[in-house]
C-alpha cells in the first residue's frame, strides 16, 4: 500500500475528503485519512492513484509518498532522497522537475534545498547507470515534490503530471478564469446536484457550467487527458483502460437544467465553445444579457452560483467616466433588486474576493465560507432568497 497526498485549493479540504470517500467506495484498498490545510491524506494501491486522477474534480494533484524523516539540515534531506529507489519508477531518459514547499521550516533557502533534492536524484542514477536525468521545468516527464515543516521532511513523486484542474478541454479563457477544480468544489459546497436547476448569470468562459454539465453527463474530469503515471516504468495499460472502459455515462437530460448568461457576447461564444470541447452533448441555454436584467430560467427554484466580476470587469458596458467604486455600487444595487424580485425561493451563492459584497447588495448572507483562489482570499457568500411575505416574516423577532 502507498500513502498519497492530494493537495487542493485552500478551504476545499472537507469537500475533497468527502469526494475521496465517494471514490474509495469503488475500491477495496483505498482509505481516506486526515485533512490538513491545503489537502487530504489517503492511502491505497497504485490503481487507487489512477482512480483518484481519473475521478477527482477537486484535487490539484495525486502525490505518492516516497520517504519521510526528521531533518536538521540540507544534508539530511539529500540522504533521504538518495536512499529512494527512483529507478523503480522512471529512467535517466525521463526529464524531471523538483518543487519544494515549506511551512515554518528553519532552513534558510528553499532554492538550495530544491537543488540538493535534484542532486540526490541525479547522483542516484549516476551511481547506478553512469547517466542522469535532465531537468525540464516546463514540461517534465516526472515531478518530484518536497514538503518541509518545522521538523519533518516528506518527498513525493507526483502521479498526475500537469495539475488536475487542467482537464484537457479548455482552449479559451477570459481575463480571470476560475480554475476548474475550484469551480467543482464550489458546486459541491453549494449542495448542487445534477437535476437541480443551476444558473450562472456572469458565466465568463463557462468554467462552472462546464464542470456541472460534465457531472450531469457522467464524464470523469480525467477522461480526456494523460497522466504522469502512464510513463512509469512498470505501467500496465490494461487495468487503466479497463477503468476508463467501465465509465457509464448518464442518460442525457431531456429538459435543460443548467443555464448561463454574460454581458459579453464574446464570453457567451467562448462558453459555447468550451462546452463543446468538454464533450457536452446536451443543450445548455446561454444568453447575452446584463446580470441586472436576468430572470429565473425555470419555474422550479434552484441554485444561482457565480463568480461576479470586480473592478474594471464590472464596467464592460458601463460608463467608464464613473469611478470604479460608483460603478460597483450601482451594479450591485441593481443586481440585488433583480435577485429579490425575480429569484424568490432560489439559493444564491456568490464567490468573490470582495469581502464587502453583502453590504453592496444590502443583503444579509445566510453563510460565508472562506476559500483561497491561489493566494487571493475569497468568500463564498450564500443568500437565501425568500418570497416577499416570507422575508418580512423572517425579519420579525421570534417569540420565546
Amino acid at each position: 500500500m502507498a500513502s498519497y497526498f492530494c493537495p487542493c485549493p485552500r478551504g476545499m479540504e472537507a469537500a475533497l475528503a468527502e469526494e475521496l470517500g465517494e471514490i474509495a467506495q469503488q475500491s477495496r484498498t483505498m482509505k481516506v485519512h486526515n485533512q490538513v490545510p491545503g489537502g487530504v491524506h489517503c492511502s491505497g494501491d497504485l490503481l487507487d492513484s489512477y482512480r483518484i486522477n481519473l475521478h477527482s474534480r477537486i484535487a490539484s494533484r495525486v502525490m505518492m509518498r516516497m520517504g519521510v524523516s526528521g531533518y536538521q539540515n540540507e544534508n539530511d534531506i539529500y540522504d533521504l532522497v538518495l536512499a529512494q529507489s527512483w529507478e523503480d519508477w522512471f529512467t535517466y531518459d525521463h526529464t524531471i522537475r523538483v518543487d519544494v514547499t515549506a511551512v515554518k521550516s528553519p532552513l534558510k533557502s528553499l532554492e538550495f534545498t530544491t537543488l540538493k533534492i535534484k542532486d540526490a536524484i541525479c547522483d542516484r542514477f549516476r551511481d547506478q547507470f553512469n547517466k542522469r536525468p535532465s531537468v525540464d521545468t516546463r514540461e517534465p516527464d516526472m515531478r518530484i515534490v518536497g514538503f518541509l515543516d518545522k521538523t519533518q521532511f516528506i518527498i513525493y513523486l507526483d502521479t498526475s503530471g500537469e495539475a488536475l484542474f487542467k482537464r484537457g478541454w479548455r482552449t479559451e479563457t477570459g481575463d480571470a478564469p476560475l480554475r476548474e477544480n475550484l469551480a467543482a468544489g464550489l458546486l459541491r459546497v453549494s449542495g448542487w446536484k445534477p437535476g437541480v436547476p443551476l444558473f450562472d448569470p456572469m458565466c465568463g468562459s463557462g468554467t462552472i457550467l462546464c464542470e456541472a454539465a460534465q457531472m450531469v453527463q457522467g464524464v470523469p474530469p480525467g477522461a480526456r487527458r494523460r497522466f504522469a503515471f502512464e510513463a512509469f516504468n512498470d505501467f500496465d495499460p490494461a487495468p487503466w483502460q479497463a477503468m476508463k472502459a467501465a465509465i457509464k455515462p448518464n442518460p442525457l437530460p431531456t429538459e435543460p437544467t443548467i443555464f448561463g448568461s454574460d454581458i459579453s457576447g464574446d464570453m457567451v461564444a467562448m462558453t459555447r465553445h468550451n462546452l463543446r470541447s468538454a464533450g457536452i452533448l446536451f443543450e445548455v441555454p446561454l444568453k447575452q444579457i446584463e446580470a441586472q436584467e436576468v430572470k429565473a430560467p425555470t419555474e422550479q427554484p434552484g441554485i444561482l452560483l457565480t463568480n461576479p466580476p470586480y473592478g474594471e470587469r464590472i464596467g464592460v458596458r458601463g460608463d467608464s467616466t464613473l469611478p470604479e467604486d460608483e460603478l460597483a455600487t450601482s451594479f450591485y444595487a441593481a443586481f440585488s433588486s433583480t435577485l429579490k424580485q425575480r429569484f424568490a425561493g432560489w439559493t444564491v451563492f456568490l464567490f468573490t474576493a470582495d469581502l464587502g459584497l453583502p453590504k453592496l447588495l444590502r443583503l444579509k448572507e445566510a453563510r460565508k465560507t472562506p476559500f483561497f483562489n491561489g493566494a487571493l482570499e475569497c468568500r463564498l457568500f450564500r443568500f437565501d432568497m425568500v418570497a416577499g411575505f416570507n422575508r418580512r416574516e423572517a425579519a420579525k423577532p421570534k417569540a420565546e
